[in-house]
């Protein structure tokens, strides 16, 4: 484990490659530190803030400031303005908790040791949301119909940088969710987008027969379960509601 806060936060970032000169607007010496050392390197502080800035998705004026959200021309750097600002110190205090107490604490801890970092829950999000989380908040706000067209730019644009999880799973899972709440119509809709991505699941057409079983709709679900005995033969579960709905599976 890294014996100084210098160290440790060289391990939790990593090494970061700079893709941008270094402008003069940068401080030589920086003023308002509460959190990090008051004699950390200036270029070690600035290749930890490269680190927050890629794993959050985010340039330095997210947390910082002054200027024009571009170059460093104007910056205050040393302002508390911005309350991401004072956020960003709670969050490192929270991470040092996780790791230096929480994580060493584990029986039976890995070696080496795994430590959290900002791009673990972030993955270059400035406010960390699962897919579901994302979508959810899209569906209450503008429609099932703004979460489709958004699930659609999101895989198009984010699936190669794993910033969002676009399992089956992970729309089944919202799916879910929206009919324990009673967005029945909605958890139809995604289960049918997720089924274009995921033709051969038999789960996704056994949770549409489900949803369509509760809504009364006799045909629909019984041509659901059905699908689901063409790709899972032994399913028990569509056999036994073909039953009930008086058909042969």
């Amino acid at each position: 484990m890294p014996r100084n806060r210098t160290q440790l936060y060289l391990a939790l970032v990593g090494l970061v490659s700079f893709t941008m000169p270094i402008r003069a607007q940068i401080p030589q010496e920086f003023r308002n530190l509460q959190y990090f050392p008051k004699d950390i390197p200036r270029d070690t502080l600035i290749q930890v803030m490269r680190g927050f800035s890629f794993a959050l998705g985010v340039r330095c004026q997210y947390c910082h400031a002054g200027g024009d959200g571009v170059s460093f021309e104007g910056v205050m750097f040393a302002s508390d303005e911005k309350p991401a600002k004072r956020k960003a110190r709670y969050m490192l205090r929270m991470r040092d908790s996780i790791n230096l107490k929480l994580l060493a604490g584990l029986p039976d801890r890995s070696d080496p040791a795994i430590s959290v970092s900002c791009v673990t829950c972030h993955r270059k999000l400035a406010k960390p949301a699962t897919l579901e989380q994302t979508l959810a908040t899209t569906i209450g706000s503008a429609g099932v119909d703004s979460a489709v067209a958004q699930y659609r730019g999101l895989r198009q644009n984010a699936l190669v940088s794993g910033t969002y999880d676009f399992s089956e799973w992970s729309m089944n899972e919202l799916a879910h969710h929206l009919a324990d709440r009673g967005k029945t119509a909605e958890a139809i809709v995604i289960l049918q987008l997720n089924q274009e991505f995921y033709p051969n699941s038999a789960e996704i057409d056994l949770l549409l027969a489900d949803l369509y079983y509760g809504r009364g709709e006799r045909e629909k679900a019984i041509a659901y379960y059905r699908a689901v005995l063409v790709k899972s033969p032994s399913n028990q579960r569509a056999k036994r509601r073909l039953t009930e709905l008086g058909v042969s599976p």
